[in-house]
């Protein structure tokens, strides 16, 4: 009896799972590395960034001769495991959070002096340090 009384134990254990605590993003997060859209999330490590807005785009126009490069700031939200914050991500500036550094690496396209860019015409990379 005590032989068929501890496979009937065990066997609901097996049936378990661990399963990671992850940020909820739909599904739809492209991979680390990846130029995204505004409002597109993305993996970075174990966090998702999604860029919401240009906060501030004063980057010297790739047409133009400039004192200084300016640069390109935007609101970014960034989502791990029990935690988000929406944040002003500077590009080529780390920023720290909770042990971890995410940095904006580029955002496409270049200024030009001869429009201003759309919003739905940025890309946006990001990484984790």
């Amino acid at each position: 009896m005590k032989t068929l009384l501890a496979p009937l134990l065990i066997a609901p254990l097996a049936a378990c799972a661990i399963i990671p605590d992850t940020p909820i993003s739909n599904g739809d997060a492209a991979p680390q590395g990846t130029a995204v859209a505004l409002r597109q999330p993305v993996w970075t490590g174990d966090a998702i960034l999604t860029p919401l807005q240009v906060v501030e785009d004063s980057r010297c126009p790739a047409n133009a001769r400039c004192v200084w490069p300016g640069k390109l700031t935007v609101s970014t939200r960034i989502a791990a495991t029990h935690w988000t914050q929406t944040a002003p991500l500077t590009l080529g500036e780390p920023y720290e959070i909770l042990g971890r550094t995410f940095v904006l690496t580029s955002g496409t396209p270049e200024k030009t002096a001869e429009r201003q860019t759309p919003e739905t015409e940025y890309r946006l990379t990001y990484e984790r340090r």
